[in-house]
Protein backbone atom coordinates (compact mmCIF):
# COMPACT_ATOMS: atom_id res chain seq x y z
CA UNK A 1 0.00 0.00 0.00
CA UNK A 2 1.14 3.61 -0.23
CA UNK A 3 1.06 4.73 3.43
CA UNK A 4 1.41 8.67 4.30
CA UNK A 5 2.63 8.79 8.26
CA UNK A 6 2.18 11.87 9.80
CA UNK A 7 3.88 12.83 12.92
CA UNK A 8 5.60 15.85 14.79
CA UNK A 9 2.65 18.39 15.12
CA UNK A 10 2.71 21.76 16.53
CA UNK A 11 2.41 19.67 20.82
CA UNK A 12 4.26 19.35 23.93
CA UNK A 13 4.46 15.96 22.58
CA UNK A 14 5.80 16.94 19.41
CA UNK A 15 9.38 15.24 20.01
CA UNK A 16 7.49 11.82 20.82
CA UNK A 17 5.48 12.00 17.68
CA UNK A 18 8.44 12.04 15.63
CA UNK A 19 9.94 9.12 17.27
CA UNK A 20 7.05 7.38 17.21
CA UNK A 21 6.50 8.68 13.03
CA UNK A 22 9.90 6.96 12.11
CA UNK A 23 9.30 3.85 14.02
CA UNK A 24 5.86 3.45 12.46
CA UNK A 25 7.48 4.04 8.97
CA UNK A 26 9.94 1.90 9.54
CA UNK A 27 7.54 -0.79 10.45
CA UNK A 28 5.23 -0.11 7.27
CA UNK A 29 8.61 -0.68 5.24
CA UNK A 30 9.37 -4.13 6.23
CA UNK A 31 5.83 -5.04 5.61
CA UNK A 32 6.39 -4.49 2.33
CA UNK A 33 4.24 -1.06 2.76
CA UNK A 34 5.63 2.30 0.34
CA UNK A 35 5.84 5.37 3.04
CA UNK A 36 5.92 9.06 2.96
CA UNK A 37 6.97 10.42 6.37
CA UNK A 38 5.89 13.96 7.09
CA UNK A 39 5.04 16.25 9.49
CA UNK A 40 2.56 18.78 8.41
CA UNK A 41 4.39 21.85 11.32
CA UNK A 42 8.09 21.70 9.36
CA UNK A 43 8.73 24.08 7.17
CA UNK A 44 9.84 21.72 4.71
CA UNK A 45 6.43 18.69 5.17
CA UNK A 46 7.95 15.97 3.62
CA UNK A 47 11.00 14.67 6.01
CA UNK A 48 11.36 11.22 3.82
CA UNK A 49 10.24 9.12 1.44
CA UNK A 50 9.05 7.34 -0.61
CA UNK A 51 10.27 4.90 1.03
CA UNK A 52 10.29 1.32 -0.19
CA UNK A 53 11.17 -2.66 1.08
CA UNK A 54 14.57 -2.79 1.24
CA UNK A 55 15.86 1.25 2.26
CA UNK A 56 17.06 2.29 5.47
CA UNK A 57 15.22 4.08 8.04
CA UNK A 58 16.08 6.18 10.62
CA UNK A 59 15.44 6.52 14.16
CA UNK A 60 14.61 9.63 16.24
CA UNK A 61 15.27 9.92 20.08
CA UNK A 62 13.35 11.80 22.50
CA UNK A 63 14.61 13.93 24.67
CA UNK A 64 14.44 14.27 28.81
CA UNK A 65 12.61 17.25 28.40
CA UNK A 66 9.44 18.18 26.05
CA UNK A 67 10.27 20.85 24.44
CA UNK A 68 9.48 24.43 24.69
CA UNK A 69 7.08 25.29 22.91
CA UNK A 70 7.71 29.23 22.06
CA UNK A 71 7.10 29.11 18.41
CA UNK A 72 3.66 26.86 18.34
CA UNK A 73 1.30 29.34 17.06
CA UNK A 74 4.32 29.28 13.91
CA UNK A 75 3.90 25.77 14.13
CA UNK A 76 -0.52 25.09 14.26
CA UNK A 77 -0.12 28.08 11.15
CA UNK A 78 2.31 25.96 9.17
CA UNK A 79 0.11 22.78 10.47
CA UNK A 80 -3.04 23.82 9.34
CA UNK A 81 -1.87 25.29 5.99
CA UNK A 82 -0.64 21.65 4.84
CA UNK A 83 -3.23 19.70 5.93
CA UNK A 84 -6.11 21.92 4.47
CA UNK A 85 -4.36 22.44 0.54
CA UNK A 86 -1.36 22.26 -1.45
CA UNK A 87 1.32 19.24 -1.80
CA UNK A 88 0.84 17.64 1.75
CA UNK A 89 -3.47 17.43 1.26
CA UNK A 90 -2.53 16.18 -2.32
CA UNK A 91 0.08 13.31 -0.73
CA UNK A 92 -2.97 12.63 2.31
CA UNK A 93 -5.68 12.33 -0.71
CA UNK A 94 -3.31 9.98 -3.32
CA UNK A 95 -2.49 7.75 0.03
CA UNK A 96 -4.10 4.29 0.67
CA UNK A 97 -4.32 5.07 4.42
CA UNK A 98 -2.37 7.93 6.36
CA UNK A 99 -1.14 6.82 9.50
CA UNK A 100 -1.57 9.56 12.17
CA UNK A 101 1.28 9.32 14.85
CA UNK A 102 0.70 12.35 16.31
CA UNK A 103 0.12 12.75 19.83
CA UNK A 104 -1.51 15.33 21.90
CA UNK A 105 -2.42 19.23 20.46
CA UNK A 106 -4.15 19.05 17.45
CA UNK A 107 -2.92 15.49 16.62
CA UNK A 108 -4.88 13.79 19.66
CA UNK A 109 -7.53 16.54 20.46
CA UNK A 110 -9.57 15.79 17.13
CA UNK A 111 -8.26 18.69 14.85
CA UNK A 112 -6.53 16.86 12.62
CA UNK A 113 -9.33 14.00 12.44
CA UNK A 114 -11.83 16.05 11.45
CA UNK A 115 -9.57 17.85 8.61
CA UNK A 116 -8.90 14.30 7.18
CA UNK A 117 -12.43 13.85 7.64
CA UNK A 118 -14.01 16.76 5.53
CA UNK A 119 -11.25 15.92 3.31
CA UNK A 120 -12.31 12.23 2.48
CA UNK A 121 -9.38 11.00 3.61
CA UNK A 122 -9.19 7.62 5.67
CA UNK A 123 -7.12 7.10 8.24
CA UNK A 124 -5.53 4.93 11.22
CA UNK A 125 -6.98 5.25 15.47
CA UNK A 126 -10.12 7.03 15.97
CA UNK A 127 -12.03 9.53 14.54
CA UNK A 128 -12.57 13.15 15.44
CA UNK A 129 -15.68 12.73 18.20
CA UNK A 130 -13.90 10.10 20.16
CA UNK A 131 -10.58 11.92 19.60
CA UNK A 132 -12.21 14.37 21.74
CA UNK A 133 -14.14 13.24 24.09
CA UNK A 134 -10.97 11.47 25.40
CA UNK A 135 -8.64 14.43 25.26
CA UNK A 136 -10.39 16.61 27.75
CA UNK A 137 -9.69 14.67 31.22
CA UNK A 138 -12.38 16.36 33.26
CA UNK A 139 -15.51 15.54 30.56
CA UNK A 140 -14.14 12.18 29.95
CA UNK A 141 -13.91 11.27 33.53
CA UNK A 142 -17.34 12.35 33.93
CA UNK A 143 -18.62 10.02 30.64
CA UNK A 144 -16.53 7.16 32.31
CA UNK A 145 -17.96 7.59 36.04
CA UNK A 146 -21.56 7.51 34.40
CA UNK A 147 -20.42 4.08 32.32
CA UNK A 148 -19.61 2.61 35.59
CA UNK A 149 -15.95 2.65 35.32
CA UNK A 150 -14.46 3.83 38.77
CA UNK A 151 -12.90 7.58 38.65
CA UNK A 152 -11.22 9.56 41.78
CA UNK A 153 -12.81 13.21 42.57
CA UNK A 154 -11.80 15.67 41.06
CA UNK A 155 -11.80 19.18 40.36
CA UNK A 156 -10.96 21.45 37.55
CA UNK A 157 -9.62 24.86 37.95
CA UNK A 158 -8.29 27.67 35.43
CA UNK A 159 -6.01 29.80 38.17
CA UNK A 160 -6.50 33.45 37.87
CA UNK A 161 -4.95 36.14 40.55
CA UNK A 162 -7.48 35.12 43.38
CA UNK A 163 -7.76 32.57 45.98
CA UNK A 164 -7.94 28.62 45.63
CA UNK A 165 -11.25 27.16 45.50
CA UNK A 166 -12.90 25.68 48.31
CA UNK A 167 -12.93 22.71 46.67
CA UNK A 168 -9.47 22.48 45.78
CA UNK A 169 -7.96 23.78 49.18
CA UNK A 170 -10.49 20.93 50.27
CA UNK A 171 -8.38 18.09 48.56
CA UNK A 172 -5.29 19.90 49.61
CA UNK A 173 -5.98 19.80 53.07
CA UNK A 174 -6.89 15.48 52.94
CA UNK A 175 -3.79 15.56 50.05
CA UNK A 176 -1.29 15.02 48.91
CA UNK A 177 -2.86 15.67 45.38
CA UNK A 178 -1.74 15.55 41.68
CA UNK A 179 -2.53 18.80 39.00
CA UNK A 180 -2.05 18.58 35.58
CA UNK A 181 -3.28 19.82 32.76
CA UNK A 182 -6.95 18.77 32.04
CA UNK A 183 -6.27 18.71 28.18
CA UNK A 184 -2.53 17.42 27.52
CA UNK A 185 -0.76 14.18 27.28
CA UNK A 186 2.91 11.94 27.93
CA UNK A 187 2.60 13.55 31.39
CA UNK A 188 3.51 16.69 30.65
CA UNK A 189 3.68 19.00 33.66
CA UNK A 190 1.92 16.69 36.14
CA UNK A 191 3.16 17.65 39.46
CA UNK A 192 2.49 16.18 42.95
CA UNK A 193 1.20 18.80 45.51
CA UNK A 194 1.75 18.38 48.89
CA UNK A 195 0.74 21.89 50.42
CA UNK A 196 -1.46 25.19 49.12
CA UNK A 197 2.41 26.97 48.77
CA UNK A 198 3.46 24.25 46.15
CA UNK A 199 -0.12 24.22 44.62
CA UNK A 200 0.46 28.26 44.21
CA UNK A 201 3.74 27.79 42.19
CA UNK A 202 2.37 25.32 39.78
CA UNK A 203 -0.68 27.40 39.84
CA UNK A 204 1.76 30.66 38.59
CA UNK A 205 3.58 28.25 36.06
CA UNK A 206 0.45 27.51 34.08
CA UNK A 207 -1.88 30.92 34.38
CA UNK A 208 -0.01 33.19 32.09
CA UNK A 209 -0.91 30.36 29.41
CA UNK A 210 -4.63 30.07 30.37
CA UNK A 211 -4.30 25.91 31.19
CA UNK A 212 -6.99 24.78 32.57
CA UNK A 213 -5.78 22.18 35.70
CA UNK A 214 -7.21 18.85 37.22
CA UNK A 215 -7.21 18.04 40.83
CA UNK A 216 -6.93 15.17 42.08
CA UNK A 217 -6.48 13.28 45.08
CA UNK A 218 -2.89 11.16 44.92
CA UNK A 219 -3.76 7.67 44.50
CA UNK A 220 -0.71 5.72 46.41
CA UNK A 221 -0.97 2.25 45.03
CA UNK A 222 0.08 0.35 41.86
CA UNK A 223 -0.07 1.63 38.51
CA UNK A 224 -1.36 -0.34 35.53
CA UNK A 225 -2.36 0.67 32.04
CA UNK A 226 -4.36 -1.71 29.49
CA UNK A 227 -4.53 -1.22 25.97
CA UNK A 228 -7.57 -1.78 23.06
CA UNK A 229 -6.54 -3.02 19.25
CA UNK A 230 -10.06 -3.55 17.79
CA UNK A 231 -11.94 -5.55 19.89
CA UNK A 232 -8.97 -7.13 21.55
CA UNK A 233 -7.61 -5.85 24.74
CA UNK A 234 -4.05 -6.67 25.31
CA UNK A 235 -2.32 -8.21 28.44
CA UNK A 236 -2.00 -6.01 31.66
CA UNK A 237 1.07 -3.73 31.80
CA UNK A 238 2.48 -2.56 35.50
CA UNK A 239 4.56 0.38 35.48
CA UNK A 240 7.02 -0.02 38.41
CA UNK A 241 7.85 3.18 39.62
CA UNK A 242 11.07 4.91 41.27
CA UNK A 243 9.20 8.50 41.42
CA UNK A 244 5.78 9.78 42.95
CA UNK A 245 4.38 9.98 39.51
CA UNK A 246 4.77 8.66 35.65
CA UNK A 247 6.17 11.76 34.48
CA UNK A 248 7.57 12.95 30.84
CA UNK A 249 11.29 11.88 32.02
CA UNK A 250 10.18 8.35 33.53
CA UNK A 251 8.17 7.71 30.56
CA UNK A 252 11.15 8.07 27.76
CA UNK A 253 14.21 7.18 29.26
CA UNK A 254 15.29 3.87 28.87
CA UNK A 255 15.54 2.00 32.24
CA UNK A 256 13.99 5.37 34.24
CA UNK A 257 10.82 3.13 35.53
CA UNK A 258 10.11 -0.99 34.97
CA UNK A 259 7.32 -1.62 32.85
CA UNK A 260 6.29 -5.68 33.70
CA UNK A 261 4.20 -7.61 30.92
CA UNK A 262 2.24 -9.24 31.84
CA UNK A 263 1.67 -7.72 35.10
CA UNK A 264 2.22 -9.97 37.68
CA UNK A 265 -1.32 -10.02 39.81
CA UNK A 266 -4.13 -12.13 40.18
CA UNK A 267 -5.53 -13.50 37.44
CA UNK A 268 -9.14 -11.49 39.39
CA UNK A 269 -7.28 -8.34 38.78
CA UNK A 270 -5.95 -8.43 35.36
CA UNK A 271 -9.29 -9.33 33.99
CA UNK A 272 -10.92 -6.50 35.71
CA UNK A 273 -9.05 -3.90 35.17
CA UNK A 274 -9.21 -5.56 31.01
CA UNK A 275 -12.89 -5.35 31.33
CA UNK A 276 -13.13 -1.91 32.32
CA UNK A 277 -10.38 -0.84 29.77
CA UNK A 278 -12.94 -2.07 27.13
CA UNK A 279 -15.49 -0.69 28.80
CA UNK A 280 -13.63 2.40 29.17
CA UNK A 281 -13.36 2.22 25.04
CA UNK A 282 -16.46 1.90 24.37
CA UNK A 283 -17.84 4.56 26.71
CA UNK A 284 -15.89 7.22 24.89
CA UNK A 285 -17.29 6.40 21.36
CA UNK A 286 -13.83 4.22 20.02
CA UNK A 287 -15.07 1.95 17.50
CA UNK A 288 -13.53 -1.58 16.32
CA UNK A 289 -11.43 0.65 14.10
CA UNK A 290 -9.75 2.56 16.53
CA UNK A 291 -7.27 1.86 19.27
CA UNK A 292 -6.57 3.30 22.69
CA UNK A 293 -4.87 2.91 25.99
CA UNK A 294 -6.70 3.26 29.57
CA UNK A 295 -4.24 3.98 32.39
CA UNK A 296 -5.08 3.43 35.97
CA UNK A 297 -3.61 3.62 39.41
CA UNK A 298 -5.15 2.27 42.63
CA UNK A 299 -5.66 3.48 46.01
CA UNK A 300 -4.82 3.21 49.29
CA UNK A 301 -7.48 -0.42 49.32
CA UNK A 302 -6.57 -1.54 45.65
CA UNK A 303 -9.03 -0.35 43.90
CA UNK A 304 -8.02 0.35 40.82
CA UNK A 305 -9.23 4.42 39.08
CA UNK A 306 -8.86 5.31 36.14
CA UNK A 307 -6.70 7.88 35.36
CA UNK A 308 -7.54 9.07 31.57
CA UNK A 309 -8.04 7.35 28.22
CA UNK A 310 -5.25 7.86 25.20
CA UNK A 311 -6.64 8.18 22.13
CA UNK A 312 -3.23 8.17 19.94
CA UNK A 313 -0.50 5.73 22.44
CA UNK A 314 2.61 6.18 21.95
CA UNK A 315 4.82 3.89 19.17
CA UNK A 316 8.34 4.65 20.49
CA UNK A 317 10.47 1.72 20.94
CA UNK A 318 9.91 2.39 25.15
CA UNK A 319 6.33 2.67 24.47
CA UNK A 320 3.27 0.86 26.49
CA UNK A 321 1.32 -0.12 24.14
CA UNK A 322 3.98 -1.60 21.97
CA UNK A 323 5.32 -3.44 25.31
CA UNK A 324 1.86 -5.01 25.94
CA UNK A 325 1.56 -5.83 21.98
CA UNK A 326 4.70 -8.02 22.81
CA UNK A 327 3.37 -9.70 25.41
CA UNK A 328 0.35 -10.50 23.42
CA UNK A 329 2.69 -12.35 21.02
CA UNK A 330 2.81 -9.80 18.63
CA UNK A 331 5.74 -7.76 16.97
CA UNK A 332 6.15 -4.27 16.75
CA UNK A 333 5.53 -4.41 12.61
CA UNK A 334 2.49 -6.74 13.28
CA UNK A 335 1.28 -4.16 15.43
CA UNK A 336 1.84 -1.46 13.11
CA UNK A 337 -0.12 -3.39 10.18
CA UNK A 338 -2.97 -4.73 12.71
CA UNK A 339 -3.35 -0.59 13.05
CA UNK A 340 -3.80 -0.09 9.43
CA UNK A 341 -5.98 -3.56 8.90
CA UNK A 342 -8.13 -1.86 11.12
CA UNK A 343 -8.40 1.08 9.58
CA UNK A 344 -8.78 -0.41 6.04
CA UNK A 345 -11.31 -3.09 6.40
Amino acid sequence: MRVVTLCGGESPEREVSLASGWSVARALVERGHEVVLVDPAATVPVLAGPLRPGDHVDGFAVGKEPPSLSERQRLRRRMHAALTGGPVLDLLRDAESVFVALHGGWGEDGHVQALLEMAGVRFTGAGSAACAAAWHKGRAQAVLGAAGVPVAERVLWRPRAGEVPRDVERLVAAGPVVAKPVADGSSVSVHRVDSLSQLAQVAAEVHSGGVELLVEPFLPGREFTVSVVGDEVLPVVEIELTTPVFDYAAKYQPGAVGEVCPARIPAGLASRLQELALRAHRALGFGADAYSRTDFRCDSGGEPMCLEVNALPGLTSTSLLPLAATGAGWTYPGLIQRVVDLATR
